[in-house]
């Protein structure tokens, strides 16, 4: 007899991650290989956790004056984030309301966004203001056009928006988090770099790269790798919203290390890194001199879209030495980036194989059983 209530691969795929993750830490092992390489669990990624989670667009200094933007896609959705006249951070959706055109590209100034189409144009609250030929429309009233709002928020220095109505605040999400990394003042931090890449892996593999410290003696042996000792990092269990980790850095890289002008970090702290992931897809290395990161967004299932900038604490800035100290900073995040490209591209490869099978996780992984359970919890209602 036919076999009815037969699930279908995807379903199978949430039931094997969710079996995994029903394992206590140390029996834990990474997650299933399909994971990474099937379209179909990449778009119910999509549809279940980046349109109904909070999504980092970058900073908030990078909106400084009024009509500065940004622009992203979550979830299949294009948003851009401005500076509205009112000097007011605002999200819309970046789409035309005449024949849906995307409207803006990348970041910049404008005065009023102007559709590339038809040249419908719209001030920086998203009120229509102009339509050219529009006026032999008897039916046609521009006051009926206002670009959809999309949920924006600001916390310690990041922009994020949502296009969840009914998630709770982020500064109510990332409460514990302010409690724990609050004291770096990362506010203040000054960004002074910001590409965009994209890479041959799934965004998964790159998320756990960044968010354990296991691989950089091997992988990052020629930059940081020599700077971070393994018997001190701490690993503590991860929170709903996020994970993290600490590490110490060696004085030898003397810009991972509190600037002398910094007066508000005292003893170890002044030598204490965190690793930081913000679910799904921000991910933070905070230092006491200098911090960087990536924000990620799935494209397909075998490769990823970065978002990619950093910079340093205000005191190293207000250094006389300041051009010094962010060209090697430059230098060294550049071959890091290209030593874990290197590394995530090989896994990608690998879980592709018919015969691949993950292995348990070392104690140094405990970020990525915490961020496969998220994974689960969001994708398991399919």
């Amino acid at each position: 007899m036919a076999q009815l209530n037969r699930l279908t691969p995807v379903a199978e795929l949430v039931n094997a991650l969710r079996e995994n993750c029903e394992l206590d830490f140390p029996n834990a092992r990474a997650m299933p290989p399909e994971v990474y390489t099937s379209p179909e669990f990449v778009a119910l990624e999509e549809e279940k956790i980046f349109r109904k989670q909070w999504y980092c667009v970058g900073r908030a200094s990078s909106l400084k004056n009024t009509g500065d933007y940004l622009t992203c896609t979550v979830a299949g959705q294009p948003v851009v984030v401005l500076r509205d006249s009112q000097q007011q951070i605002r999200a819309f959706s970046n789409v035309c309301l005449h024949r849906m055109s995307e409207l803006l590209k990348g970041s910049g100034n404008v005065s009023s966004i102007v559709c590339p189409y038809h040249a419908w144009g719209y001030n920086l609250e998203g009120q229509l203001r102009g339509a050219s030929q529009m006026n032999r429309q008897n039916g046609f009233c521009k006051s009926d056009y206002q670009l959809p709002s999309v949920r924006c928020e600001e916390w310690l220095g990041w922009v994020y928006v949502t296009l969840n109505d009914d998630i709770p605040p982020v500064k109510e999400q990332l409460k514990a988090l302010e409690e724990l990394v609050g004291h770096y003042h990362m506010e203040n931090y000054v960004e002074t770099f910001h590409e965009e890449h994209v890479w041959d892996c799934n965004w998964k593999i790159l998320a756990e790269n960044f968010m354990e410290s296991y691989h950089l003696p091997i992988v990052h042996k020629g930059t940081v790798g020599p700077h971070t000792r393994l018997s001190e990092v701490e690993c503590p269990p991860g929170h709903p919203a996020f994970n993290y980790h600490w590490f110490t850095k060696e004085s030898t890289l003397a810009i991972g290390n509190a600037h002398p002008d910094n007066r508000h970090l005292e003893g170890d702290w002044r030598k204490t890194s965190a690793l930081i992931t913000i679910y799904p897809s921000h991910l933070i290395t905070l230092t006491p001199g200098y911090f960087w990161y990536l924000v990620l967004q799935p494209c397909g299932a075998d490769k990823v879209s970065i978002s990619f900038g950093g910079g340093m604490a205000p005191e190293y800035i207000n250094d006389p030495k300041v051009d010094e100290y962010l060209s090697g900073l430059k230098t060294m995040l550049d071959e890091v980036n290209e030593e874990d490209r290197g590394g995530v591209e090989a896994v990608m490869r690998g879980v592709r194989g018919p015969l691949a099978k993950p292995g348990q996780l070392s104690h140094l992984e405990r970020p990525l059983y915490d961020f496969a359970r998220f994974i689960s919890d969001h994708v398991g209602g399919a």
